[in-house]
Order: structure tokens, then sequence, then C-alpha cells
């Protein structure tokens, strides 16, 4: 019995790097604009606290 051809693992392997990649971007990009979500919403509730104490 003749075995098929050789199977092409080199660009599966390159595929799953670049998969890899982009994953881990996509999640540092989230981790990143939690943080800068999160530090605008620190920013405006000091603003409205420090407003609030000066109107009092």
């Amino acid at each position: 019995m003749a075995k098929g051809p050789e199977k092409n693992t080199k660009n599966k392997a390159l595929h799953t790097k670049l998969l890899n990649r982009k994953k881990i971007k996509l999640q540092e990009e989230k981790k990143e604009k939690a943080a800068r979500l999160k530090a605008l919403v620190t920013k405006m509730n000091q603003k409205k606290n420090s407003n609030e104490s000066d109107s009092i």
C-alpha cells in the first residue's frame, strides 16, 4: 500500500503561530482599553467629588 502525500505541517505551524500572535495582541489591546477606561472613570469620579465638595 502506498502512502498518500506528506502532510504540510510547516504551513500549519506558521498559521497556528500567527493566530496565537493575533489572539495575544487582541487580549493586550482589550486589557489596555479596560485600563484606560478605568483611569478615565477614576479621574471623572475625583473631578465630580471635588466639584461637590466645592459647592458644599
